[in-house]
């Protein structure tokens, strides 16, 4: 029983030589398929093969034919004839266009001067050196914020506030004048009383002092009721004349207001009136700058506007040459989009790296199968008699190979046998053959027969593999 060989993997410029020849087929049938001849109104597209080109592969130096292709325009019968129209006009207006040439070669000879002859360009110097406006005037004289005082108001008047000494006065002095009077009258009334024989204490003597006594306190109040009256006369007397002064006082304050009012607004008035002065003083200035700035401009719209002039004589003639020598162009057909037909690459590489794969896969597969053999047929642990003097019925079966103490591949033989005196069969392989091979791997025991340690032939197998 032999150990399987591993598969031979596949040559890379084989395959790539492969892979090369069917992108180049599969290119070469593209092309066939997406050249499409077209007809349309204004021509014809055609594509013919012309003739062939060799290309080598640099890797493998297979050398392919590639085919070459022209693509033919073919205008219509009538964009032929107005082709054929314009090149005649086209050609008459070249031989204007050459005439024409000759004035501008003696136009383009005299250099230009812009600065020969226009008008000049507006002076700057004229804004720049203009007067500045004023930021500042004569704020005029401070506001009044106090005047003078016209005196405190009057709050109190006559003696004691109410004039009750006056008042006492007045009804003193009535009292004085009436109570003479009034004692005469009791002493008459007394008298009379007497003479008409009432006496004191009676009742008609009561009833008429009565009267008397009522008669005199009325009298009495009347004076004491003058005396109140004088005391209002005196008050309000006192109530107008502090009033006077008060208003009086009012007065002066309102004529102090008003002198301070009428200054404040004369100040505000002169104010006013520099402001004025200063914007307008401002506003003619502004006038003044937007005068030379409207000279400024009027200066260069006439520059720019001569430059122009200029520009246009020198350029004109050039253009009329270029109008000339330009003309109608022949509509170019219309080409439609043809569908792109693509034949898929075949994967020539793809498919040679996974027949590999299945060969090594196989292989593996052997391989493992085969170690699984060697190891039922060797066994494992301690050492086995193997002696080719203790077997019989020997068929051999076939080597394996097997590496040697000097490190070369060696063939050992492997045999069907059964021990003498035995029915059982067993697959291995002789002592002395191993030892032939790897002498550490056979031991002889104390009846001289030989016997060989399984691991250690299995470790020869498997380092020859």
């Amino acid at each position: 029983m032999s150990k399987p060989d591993p598969p031979q993997p596949p040559n890379p410029y084989a395959t790539a030589a492969a892979a090369t020849g069917t992108n180049v087929g599969t290119a070469i049938a593209n092309k066939y398929l997406n050249q499409v001849n077209q007809v349309t109104p204004q021509g014809s597209l055609t594509y013919n093969q012309t003739g062939n080109y060799q290309w080598s592969d640099p890797t493998t130096g297979q050398v392919y034919d590639i085919p070459s292709f022209t693509a033919t325009q073919t205008p219509s019968a009538q964009q032929q004839a107005i082709q054929g129209q314009q090149e005649a006009a086209a050609y008459n207006l070249a031989g204007m266009a050459n005439a024409q040439s000759g004035r501008v070669s003696s136009l383009l000879s005299t250099p230009f001067d812009p600065n020969s002859g226009g008008p000049a360009r507006g002076d700057p110097n004229s804004i720049l050196n203009a007067q500045k406006a004023a930021t500042s005037f004569n704020a005029g004289g401070p506001i009044q914020t106090q005047f003078g005082d016209a005196g405190a108001i009057t709050k109190t008047y006559g003696p004691e506030d109410n004039f009750s000494a006056d008042r006492q006065r007045v009804e003193d002095s009535l009292m004085q004048r009436m109570n003479p009077q009034l004692e005469r009258e009791r002493g008459n009334i007394e008298q009379r009383l007497a003479d008409q024989g009432i006496r004191y204490g009676s009742q008609a003597y009561a009833s008429a002092m009565d009267d008397y006594n009522r008669q005199a306190n009325d009298a009495r109040f009347a004076a004491v009721g003058q005396a109140g009256s004088e005391q209002q006369r005196m008050n309000q007397m006192a109530g107008s004349l502090a009033a006077f002064q008060n208003a009086a006082q009012g007065q002066q304050y309102q004529q102090e207001l008003g002198r301070g009012t009428f200054a404040n607004a004369g100040q505000g008035q002169q104010f006013t009136q520099n402001a004025a002065q200063a914007a307008f003083g401002n506003a003619g200035l502004a006038q003044q700058l937007a005068q030379a700035q409207s000279g400024f401009n009027a200066s260069n719209t006439a520059r720019n506007a001569y430059l122009q002039e200029q520009y246009a004589a020198r350029n004109q003639p050039i253009n009329e040459i270029t109008s000339l020598m330009s003309g109608s162009q022949v509509q170019s057909p219309n080409w439609i989009n043809t569908p792109g037909s693509q034949i898929a690459t075949t994967d020539i590489g793809g498919l040679i790296n996974q027949n590999f794969n299945q060969q090594m896969g196989n292989y593996q597969a052997q391989n493992q199968n085969w170690q699984s053999t060697m190891g039922g047929i060797l066994g494992a642990g301690a050492s086995i008699l193997s002696d080719e003097r203790a077997k019989e019925n020997i068929v051999p079966m076939g080597t394996v190979f097997a590496a040697g103490q000097d490190g070369k591949r060696k063939q050992l033989p492997i045999s069907e046998w059964s021990y003498k005196g035995e029915a059982e069969r067993h697959v291995g392989p002789m002592a002395q053959d191993v030892e032939r091979i790897n002498k550490s791997a056979v031991t002889t025991g104390a009846d001289g027969s030989k016997r060989i340690y399984p691991e250690r032939v299995m470790g020869s197998i498997l380092r020859a593999a």
